[in-house]
């Protein structure tokens, strides 16, 4: 590491950067249904516009991986810094445009890019940081991403409540995203972990072939989709159902905070795999108590959910860098492409099969739309609501399946590290 190398004020502004990128995801989870009246849009448009940002992200973040040893950390943050200002100033102003939903799928397309650009620059840049501690100064890194849905939440319940509008909530993200533009502005960045090493680009490359490699690209679409879309659609999907819904999110992401900053002895007690497996079970126990209560038992269910997805992402690219070093920086954000990739395909079919399952509920061949834009208290409005009521924990009831498929996946994943360890452990002693 060089000398001249600020490794905490590094870390610092990766935490901010993170921030903005959690904001755009808590913010916009809060007023997507606002967006979705305000401009008359249907949950197939909310959905592309919100898969917008996960497929955005994973355009950035692969070709972020390919270039960053090419064209240096410090310059991928800048960009992702001027994508991040102008998404939120198009974002403002969407209504001013002749397609509201044209100015909101571009402002989004721009932050989701922004986003994977930022974790294309930080997650190499933490492993290059900490080459002994990587897990868990990763948990420690993403541990802004919950936190930073926390206050944006929590920014869009309270402001609602006093009568602030979006566009203010939406504004404030102009503020840490100056900040840590103008702090990586000023700062040295070392090489990555990889170059460090001496590990050629061509045994990188050739190291994406690893079958272990292959196996947790495939399980990067599982944990992705269970934490992401969930997180980011869990006030439309349960509006009907709790009168606090956004505050389930709020809870769910707390508790992702609290578990990532004391990540350090939990992922030393149960190791990587260990720490998979633990998720995958907390997760699908979660999702089952959202999909199949009401009332206050859906804190119950968001709490526990927050406990299960807590570590999932950070880990995922914890263990890959750990197991699989030589995969470099291209490993670790082909590892996040993958997952927003899934999350933005799935996001996309679940915004059209939730319309559907609103159909469903509706009388034959009625104008949802129409419905829509009934009055408070009018049949149609009680109709549409009572349809929201089914379809939102249907949605959720849907991917629990996934995590059930993970328990499987990281069950076995646990036991061939743990059999494996065995094998290392004995022919060390021999």
């Amino acid at each position: 590491m060089q000398a001249n190398i600020q490794k905490n004020k590094l870390f610092v502004a990766s935490c901010l950067a993170l921030l903005v990128t959690s904001l755009s995801f808590g913010i916009r989870a809060g007023i997507l249904d606002t967006l979705g009246t305000q401009f008359q849009l249907n949950k197939a448009e909310l959905g592309a516009i919100a898969a917008t940002a996960f497929w955005g992200f994973p355009l950035a973040i692969i070709f972020g991986g390919i270039v960053v040893d090419i064209i240096g950390m410090k310059r991928l943050l800048i960009l992702a810094f001027v994508f991040h200002l102008a998404g939120i100033i198009l974002t403002i102003y969407a209504g001013k445009f002749g397609s509201p939903y044209a100015a909101l799928f571009i402002s989004t397309l721009l932050i989701g890019l922004a986003n994977g650009t930022v974790e294309a620059a930080c997650n190499p840049l933490i492993t290059s940081l900490y080459p002994d501690n990587k897990t868990t100064k990763l948990n420690h890194f993403h541990l802004w991403f919950p936190g930073g849905i926390v206050i944006g939440t929590l920014l869009v319940f309270l402001l609602d409540k006093i009568g602030i509008g979006w566009q203010i909530q939406v504004g404030l993200m102009i503020i840490p995203t100056l900040i840590y533009g103008y702090l990586f502005s000023k700062l040295q960045f070392p090489v990555t972990e990889r170059v460090a090493k001496g590990v050629s680009t061509a045994k990188m490359y050739r190291s994406l072939l690893n079958p272990l490699f292959i196996i947790m690209i495939i399980l990067m679409f599982g944990t992705a989709i269970t934490e992401l879309f969930t997180g980011q659609w869990i006030d439309v999907l349960l509006k009907n159902v709790s009168d606090n819904a956004i505050l389930l999110l709020t809870i769910e992401t707390g508790v992702m905070v609290v578990g990532r900053g004391f990540a350090g002895p939990v992922v030393h007690r149960l190791s990587p795999a260990g720490v998979l497996l633990f998720s995958a079970i907390f997760s699908a126990l979660g999702l089952y108590i959202l999909g199949h209560t009401t009332g206050n038992l859906l804190f119950l269910g968001a709490l526990v959910f927050g406990l299960g997805v807590c570590y999932f992402w950070p880990t995922m690219l914890g263990f890959v860098s750990e197991n699989l070093p030589e995969t470099g920086a291209v490993g670790l954000n082909l590892m996040g492409g993958a997952g927003m990739f899934a999350v933005s395909v799935y996001t996309i079919f679940m915004g059209s099969h939730y319309d559907n399952l609103l159909a469903a509920q509706l009388p034959v061949n009625a104008d949802i739309k129409a419905f829509m834009e009934a009055p408070p208290g009018s049949d149609m409005a009680n109709q549409l609501i009572e349809a929201k009521k089914a379809a939102g924990p249907a949605i959720i009831n849907t991917t629990f399946v996934i995590p059930i498929i993970l328990i499987v996946a990281f069950t076995a994943l646990f036991f061939y590290k743990k059999k494996s360890k065995n094998k290392t452990m004995v022919v060390a002693q021999s």
